[in-house]
């Protein structure tokens, strides 16, 4: 018999996890898997849990919720010297790692067809520091309203809430200076922002990074210079169409280490979540984590 824990965020996905569950169950009990379920209550109740199945030898964990319900199973498995296969229910906000992997919310069936295919693929996680992440790392205040976004806003308005916090946290934006290190590279200045990520799509814009792939060992690493706000809308308009990696106060690199350094503060955004602070070293793991995909 076959063992699989399903690890759920109740408030995702406009609380729609609750109403699917008991679906979800059965169709992974007529697969043959022997399947149990932990709702998270806290920040960090994904983690524990995610490590507690995998120590106890489950063969799947399942993250059911957002970019933030994932992120911590992930760093909840990532150490471990045997991990369970991994799949993925979205029912978050933007769901970048379910749209990167061709992963459809919208429809419970097709994603648990995905579940049962027996179907899998290693990808590549990230490493900062003593924690993990499988999407993006991300740094500059316009990248911390993911985090800041209240979760009641979130689940009222959907994607629409960080737009409406980005608009806030526009007039506070000032550039700061770093130092980064990339696979033998080096780059001094002053920077507005940074995007390392491992897959093409970021914030829900699947252009922003477009070349970049969640199984090739690199990362994709776009740095915006100091510029002023005019000129920082127009490079946001020009990422809905790809446009912006030529721009001249654009940086676009490929790398599998990064190590970032910066004068005064700089938060970390890791898939959505605090992440602590600069500095830092990102270490792309190639094939780290099995994962189900279509």
């Amino acid at each position: 018999m076959k063992h699989a824990r399903i690890i759920y965020n109740p408030t995702s996905g406009r609380e729609q996890m609750k109403k699917q569950l008991p679906y979800i169950l059965d169709r992974l009990e007529m697969e043959g898997y022997e399947t149990s379920a932990h709702m998270t209550k806290r920040e960090g109740c994904a983690r524990k849990e995610a490590r507690r199945a995998g120590i106890s030898g489950f063969d799947m964990v399942v993250a059911a919720g957002g970019d933030g319900t994932i992120f911590e199973v992930v760093n909840g498995l990532a150490d471990l010297e045997t991990r369970p296969k991994l799949g993925l229910i979205p029912a978050g906000t933007t769901n970048d790692l379910a749209r990167a992997l061709g992963i459809s919310g919208n429809n419970i069936e097709q994603v648990c067809d995905v579940l049962c295919s027996g179907k899998s693929r290693p990808i590549d996680i990230g490493k900062v520091n003593d924690q993990y992440f499988i999407n993006i790392a991300a740094g500059g205040k316009l990248t911390e309203l993911t985090y800041d976004t209240p979760s009641k806003l979130k689940t009222m308005m959907g994607q629409l809430a960080y737009y409406v916090k980005g608009f806030e946290k526009l007039r506070s934006l000032k550039p700061k200076y770093v130092k980064m290190e990339y696979d033998g590279k080096l780059y001094e200045g002053q920077i507005m922002m940074f995007l390392i990520s491992n897959t093409n799509s970021v914030g829900g814009f699947e252009k922003l990074l477009p070349n970049a792939k969640y199984n090739d060992g690199m990362f994709d690493m776009i740095i915006i210079k100091k510029t002023n706000l005019p000129e920082l809308v127009r490079i946001g308009t020009q990422a809905l169409n790809g446009e912006h990696l030529h721009h001249e106060k654009v940086i676009y690199v490929q790398a599998n280490r990064i190590k970032i350094d910066v004068e005064g503060d700089m938060q970390l955004n890791l898939d959505g979540e605090y992440g602590g602070k600069l500095p830092a070293e990102f270490v792309n793991l190639h094939h780290h984590v099995e994962m189900f995909c279509p």
